[in-house]
């Protein structure tokens, strides 16, 4: 799953000895932007994540890549969303520059095939999936 937002804080780190040796947790949290009502969404890091998690600054547009996670203990659920990967977002360079390299391109005229860009993908009504 993904979910886009800005960053609004970043959480100290925490350091623990486990079964299976040191580990180190961290987390942020980021406010959706796209909905009515904005909603704060707390992450959580673990281990070689947590550096590359620091380079963002609070008020940067990213990208969250998550996995939710639930478990239970002497009766109480407890869940966790864990991001696996983070990127920066910025705003509409992405999707213009592939715009412009299709707009652009010379026509051949044996083909007539109308290509349309969806997202990253060029997508034509021969083939209307993006993979």
């Amino acid at each position: 799953m993904d979910i886009s937002g800005k960053l609004s804080l970043h959480l100290p780190t925490q350091t623990g000895e486990g079964k299976n040796g040191t580990w180190q947790k961290s987390g942020f949290v980021i406010e959706t932007s796209n909905d009515k009502y904005p909603k704060k969404v707390c992450f959580t890091t673990w281990g070689d994540l947590i550096p590359q998690t620091q380079d963002f600054q609070p008020g940067e547009e990213v990208k969250v890549f998550f996995d939710v996670d639930s478990r239970e203990y002497q009766g109480k659920w407890y869940s966790d969303i864990k991001a696996w990967k983070v990127e920066r977002l910025v705003a509409g360079t992405m999707n213009n520059a592939a715009v412009n390299q299709t707009n652009s391109a010379p026509k051949n005229e044996t083909n007539t095939t109308t290509t349309t860009v969806v997202g990253n993908f060029n997508v034509t009504p021969e083939d209307d999936l993006p993979f």
